[in-house]
């Protein structure tokens, strides 16, 4: 199918949210406190619509359950990623997300939640926190009871550009001052390890003590990351993860032309910067779109930075 799938973003008032992206974006952001755009979903809590062509109106993961052939027949149950953008104007919870098989287990058949952040921006004193310096489950325990926060959680500063992958079991947060794009496995399952004492309707976030310590890995393995930069033609293409259950890369364009080869059976599209065209069809700064399997190669045009990502069968990951 030679067809682009606009997606219409869903959107989520969080806590901690601000209203950064209709300024950036440009999007009708329902409130001021808006955390969440859940770009590319097909997931029941933030289910996308697509805007425009044959199946306008539909829901994604309609089109994913009766049209599986746009997706290459994947044998996938449900769609499986889920692209965010997140506008943290105050600090989000400290939290830790379950692997497929513990979530599968206490979270009702869930996916469980492998994801990556591409930092689209910053305040320049920024930071995030990833890992903690627990050297067993019983030292976090104890650590947790005392609220020795400072002490148990590892926080380092971030830059604009900068990527990182967040796997299961990393205690993380995204902290005040930072747009992200995030890359996902599609799954709505985070623990809530602490919240500073924050209240929401006059009463505390529920935290989720025992099932993060159950699924928190002792100890803190740092990620190593790595990524390749290769020229094809006009354009960069940056390849920042990939993982057996995504590839993420950055393609920039500064003028001219470049025709590409999808990858994947079926190819997601963000469009972080600049405006151009794809195949002749206007894209700007803030679309989001899928090439379906059988779209096979695509042309950019203008000048452009978009973040792409896509899946293969699992057993093709080494």
């Amino acid at each position: 199918m030679k067809e682009i799938l606009f997606l219409k973003p869903v959107f989520k008032q969080m806590i901690w949210g601000g209203n950064r992206m209709a300024a950036e974006y440009g999007y009708d952001i329902p409130g001021e406190n808006t955390g969440e755009c859940w770009a590319i979903s097909a997931h029941k809590n933030g289910d996308g619509v697509i805007a425009g062509g044959t199946y306008d109106g539909w829901n994604l993961s309609r089109l994913y359950a009766e049209h599986r052939e746009l997706f290459g027949n994947s044998t996938e149950e449900v769609f499986p990623l889920l692209v965010k953008i997140i506008d943290a104007k105050a600090d989000l919870s400290i939290q830790v997300h379950p692997d497929d098989t513990y979530a599968k287990e206490n979270e009702n058949g869930s996916l469980g939640k492998t994801e990556c952040w591409y930092i689209l921006d910053c305040d320049a004193d920024a930071t995030i926190v990833i890992g903690h310096n627990a050297k067993n489950k019983e030292d976090l325990r104890q650590m947790i009871a005392q609220d020795r926060w400072e002490e148990l959680i590892s926080v380092r500063p971030i830059h604009k550009g900068d990527f990182f992958q967040i796997d299961p079991g990393t205690v993380h947060a995204i902290k005040a001052g930072t747009l992200i794009l995030e890359t996902q496995q599609s799954s709505d399952v985070t623990y809530r390890l602490y919240d500073y004492g924050r209240l929401q309707n006059g009463k505390p976030r529920e935290l989720h003590i025992e099932k993060s310590i159950d699924v928190i890995g002792c100890p803190h393995k740092e990620q190593q990351e790595s990524s390749a930069v290769c020229q094809v033609g006009k354009a960069k293409v940056q390849t920042m993860v990939t993982c057996p259950f995504y590839t993420v890369e950055k393609i920039t364009l500064t003028g001219g032309n470049q025709r590409f080869q999808t990858e994947g059976d079926y190819q997601l599209f963000s469009v972080i910067d600049g405006e151009g065209t794809l195949d002749d069809v206007a894209i700007k700064k803030g679309d989001h779109f899928i090439l379906p399997s059988g779209y096979d190669n695509y042309c950019l045009e203008g000048t452009l930075e978009l973040m792409t990502s896509y899946t293969r069968e699992k057993e093709e990951v080494k």
